[in-house]
């Protein structure tokens, strides 16, 4: 009975779900196509054709252009469904492109991802027309296997797979049932193939050129080397503001008690006394407050326990329940080690602070030269990277490295940060891989 449950578990989640992902992904894309593809095409053209009349076209072309991007942009989506993922192309807009404008026209036109976006539209309605028998084919055999052996009572007729042979007694309505059990799985089978061709023959329009690529990894390099500069500059006020405030002040005033104790050494032997004491006093909070200063700038264990170690006496120090779960089968570098670390303790200290949570994870993993971390909770929900908040500095503090953030936080939770960064790691390491904090 075990072995006949767990072989209805592996071909649910092998074949019937995968199935059922891909049937949905063919309807989609089906529908999509046959609603948009011909329309948008045609008034593209349209629009073409009308430049030189009155100027009517310059107005209208980059308005039917936003329609066709938002339709290649939805099959990108859906091809991500199989996991063909594909970046978007199209080039930032300049400032003052406004709808109506000669300078929204000409960077429209100038381009050339929308050209390739309407080279796509035709053969696209084709192939995603196809897409169709991905969910007609399995739903057929689903019906022949469901709705057999119905009796309609009222008409007194048999129900079954009418379209092959007229159904008029129980065997041949029973009959039905491998038919139907059969054309299922080559729906399954075939609809994997009809998406996937569309797919791929959608990735030699949809995603960008090489020189496209190329253009936005300038662009996301600039942006992410000002806004490094950036954070690098508000770090290092950061630590001036501390040393002057916190323990050159504390310096200062331990300075003061020396020399004033040095006056009275003669004189007031107990004044000396008490300002001895007083400079002790203010020694060991100016060297705490540097050890606080060091620590925020690369905390001691983090260096000595690595990644794990440091994650878990971060785990430990939330006022909650933090399960850590560690596969690394070895070290990052130093600095991908700390921006995973201030990472971590960035999210843990929200869910401390804000979520409400009753416990909360943490795991940490590398495969295919990426470094994972997802922090989650069962609190309240509703977080977001907000300008100016500590997830947004975070998100910037990981782009440093070309890694990524996202926050998936609806309202009622659960909310789950996932950064993944790409890595190498160095020699295995021998502590435990896996812990509860």
């Amino acid at each position: 009975m075990r072995s006949v449950d767990a072989s209805v578990r592996v071909l649910l989640r092998t074949w019937l779900r995968p199935g059922a992902v891909t049937a949905a992904q063919g309807l989609l894309i089906a529908l999509l196509s046959l609603t948009t593809h011909v329309a948008l095409f045609v008034l593209s053209l349209a629009a073409l054709v009308l430049i030189p009349a009155f100027g009517v076209g310059f107005a209208l072309f980059p308005v039917v252009t936003a329609g066709v991007r938002v339709c290649a942009g939805l099959h990108r989506r859906l091809a991500g469904w199989g996991g063909v993922g594909m970046a978007t192309p199209y080039l930032p807009a300049p400032a003052g492109a406004q709808f109506g404008t000669w300078r929204r026209f000409r960077w429209v036109v100038a381009d050339p991802a929308t050209w390739r976006d309407l080279a796509w539209l035709l053969p696209g309605a084709v192939t995603g027309a196809v897409c169709l028998a991905a969910f007609a084919l399995p739903l057929y055999g689903l019906e022949g296997m469901v709705g057999v052996p119905l009796v309609l009572h009222t008409f007194d007729v048999w129900y079954g797979y009418g379209p092959f042979w007229p159904v008029d007694n129980l065997v041949e309505a029973l009959l039905c049932f491998p038919l139907g059990a059969l054309l299922l799985a080559v729906g399954v089978a075939a609809g994997r193939w009809l998406v996937w061709l569309h797919v791929t023959f959608a990735g030699f329009f949809l995603p960008p050129t090489r020189s496209a690529e190329l253009a936005l990894r300038v662009r996301q390099l600039t942006a992410t080397r000002a806004e490094t500069v950036d954070a690098q500059a508000a770090e290092l006020r950061r630590i001036e503001r501390d040393l002057h405030d916190g323990a050159q002040a504390r310096l200062v005033a331990l300075s003061m008690s020396i020399g004033l104790a040095e006056q009275l050494v003669r004189d007031d032997p107990e004044a000396v006394r008490r300002l001895l004491a007083e400079a002790r006093e203010t020694s060991g909070q100016a060297l705490a407050e540097l050890r606080g200063l060091v620590r925020g700038i690369h905390p001691p264990v983090l260096a000595e326990r690595g990644l794990p170690g440091a994650v878990r006496a971060l785990a430990l120090a939330v006022p909650l329940p933090v399960d850590v779960t560690v596969e690394l089968p070895g070290r990052p570098a130093a600095p991908v080690e700390s921006a995973a670390y201030f990472a971590v303790a960035e999210a843990l200290a929200n869910v401390g602070k804000h979520s409400g949570a009753t416990r909360a994870w943490v795991e940490l993993r590398h495969a295919g030269g990426r470094l994972s971390v997802v922090v989650g909770d069962d609190g309240r929900g509703g977080a977001e990277a907000a300008a100016g908040g500590g997830l947004a500095g975070t998100g910037r503090r990981l782009a440093a490295f070309d890694g990524t953030m996202t926050v998936t936080s609806p309202v009622g939770g659960p909310t789950v940060i996932s950064m993944e960064l790409p890595c190498e790691l160095s020699s295995p390491r021998t502590s435990p891989s896996s812990g509860t904090g």
